[in-house]
This record gives C-alpha cells, sequence and structure tokens, in this order.
C-alpha cells in the first residue's frame, strides 16, 4: 500500500474511533451516586466520553425521561425505575432486548439531620409517623406515584397525610434538610448521598416497595457498541460495591421486562 493510502487508511481508523467513543447518557436519581463512583473507571478503561443527562423516571413535567426524549432530545442509554422504562418500552423508545435489571433497593425515610427519627419499625408506626409529620415530602416519580395512589389509600390514611411531592427525589431531601417537612419517603440509595439529611429506616417489609433500576439503550442509538459496553459493566460484578454503598442491591439481570 501506498504511503498516501496507508496515511488516509490510519486517519479513517482514528476519526472512526472518536466517532464510536462519544455516548449520551440519561439518569434517574435513585442509581446516580453508584453510577457517578462507576463511571470514571468506565471512561478510563474504554476509552469512552460519557455525557451525562438527568430526569425523573416517571412523573409530569417536562423533565421526566420520556418527555426528554418524546421532544427529540437524543440519548443512547437510558437509566431508571423498571416501571418508568416499560413505559418507555411501551412508547417503542427503547432497542428490542436491550434492557438489564441493576440494582433493587427499598424505601426509607429521610429525616433532617440532628433531628428525632420516628418508629417506623412497623405498620402501625409508620402510619403514626406520616400522619402526624406536618408535611411528608415524596419524589413525584415511581416511589412516590405508588405512594399516594396505593400505599397511603390502602392504609386508609390517604386524607390524613399532608403530602408534598416534589418533581425530583432531591427536592424532596431539599424539602426535609430545609425544615419545610418532617419526614421524606423515597428510595434509600436517594437519601443516602443527600446533604442535610439522615437515614431513619427502611419502611416494614409488608407494606414495602422494592424499587428496581433498570438500564437500556435508547431505539436509534448510533452507539449501540458502546452503550452495551456501558450496561454490561454496570451490571457486572465490578459494580457491585460501589451498587452496595448507597444501600441497593446488585442485580446484573438481562431482559427484566
Amino acid at each position: 500500500m501506498h504511503k498516501p493510502l496507508v496515511v488516509l487508511a490510519g486517519l479513517l481508523m482514528m476519526s472512526s474511533t472518536v466517532a464510536t467513543a462519544q455516548l449520551k447518557v440519561i439518569i434517574s436519581g435513585g442509581f446516580s451516586s453508584a453510577y457517578e463512583q462507576l463511571l470514571p473507571e468506565f471512561e478510563r478503561t474504554t476509552g469512552t466520553k460519557v455525557t451525562t443527562g438527568s430526569g425523573a423516571s416517571q412523573g409530569t413535567g417536562p423533565q421526566t425521561i420520556a418527555a426528554q426524549l418524546a421532544r427529540g432530545e437524543t440519548f443512547d442509554v437510558v437509566v431508571l425505575s423498571r416501571e418508568g422504562l416499560r413505559e418507555l418500552i411501551a412508547a417503542n423508545r427503547i432497542a428490542a432486548g436491550s434492557d438489564a435489571d441493576l440494582a433493587q433497593v427499598p424505601l426509607g425515610v429521610a429525616v433532617r439531620a440532628g433531628a428525632a427519627k420516628p418508629d417506623v419499625s412497623t405498620v402501625d408506626a409508620f402510619k403514626r409517623a406520616v400522619t402526624s409529620a406536618r408535611t411528608v415530602a415524596v419524589p413525584g416519580s415511581t416511589s412516590g406515584i405508588w405512594l399516594v395512589k396505593e400505599l397511603f389509600p390502602r392504609l386508609g390514611i390517604a386524607d390524613k397525610v399532608n403530602v408534598k411531592a416534589t418533581p425530583r427525589g432531591s427536592g424532596a431531601t431539599d424539602m426535609v434538610a430545609a425544615g419545610e417537612a418532617d419526614l421524606a419517603v423515597m428510595p434509600v440509595s436517594e437519601i443516602l448521598r443527600a446533604p442535610g439529611v439522615e437515614f431513619g429506616g427502611t419502611i416494614p417489609s409488608e407494606i414495602q416497595l422494592v424499587q428496581v433500576f433498570s438500564a437500556a439503550i435508547v431505539a436509534g442509538s448510533k452507539e449501540t457498541g458502546a452503550a452495551r459496553r456501558l450496561i454490561d459493566f454496570l451490571a457486572s460484578a465490578q459494580a457491585a460495591a460501589a451498587i452496595r454503598k448507597y444501600g441497593m442491591e446488585p442485580l446484573g439481570k438481562r431482559g427484566g421486562n
């Protein structure tokens, strides 16, 4: 091969490498802490540059993951609750067979740092805690929807709890940290990462929602190879320690839809 052709081939290979090393991810709050800890290792070992956006798994408003995809914002990978992912699959936003369950996490209670922690160890104790609170903050996404529409009505306390839903989980913990709410009920992983609050315990198993966080490739992604490598990494044994650090249990399972 002539030298100019060798140089041209090398440049084309370099261009291809650069082009395939760009990845856009959008993630909800529940898995964010583990993801943020793991991402630098993935970028270092693969040479892939990842840009990360944020959105709620479910709910209303312009900043949900579904709303951002619907208005044409482009991403290669989504990481969100399994409930939110099912909605995206139904809307044909996800590449078939690309999903994997990464971790599961229970719901817990957050209190302001230094405040007394209520007893939430039994169903009756939990009912007393949330009905006696001036305000209970919840995310406006998967866990908050379940609490407001399913759990509180089932317990017969829907009209006795002063609930404030915030667009994102961070808003619920911010309310508690500022003294605007006595409690927040939400995934433990979001409580453990939040400033100004403390973890007050998980809610009882009889009324627990163990939330699953999943990842998938967005339909139409041009970076499916890098996207698959990222999902495989997040689902691997290598990610387990970071996942457990934030109160979650690793799953690493394919095709949970």
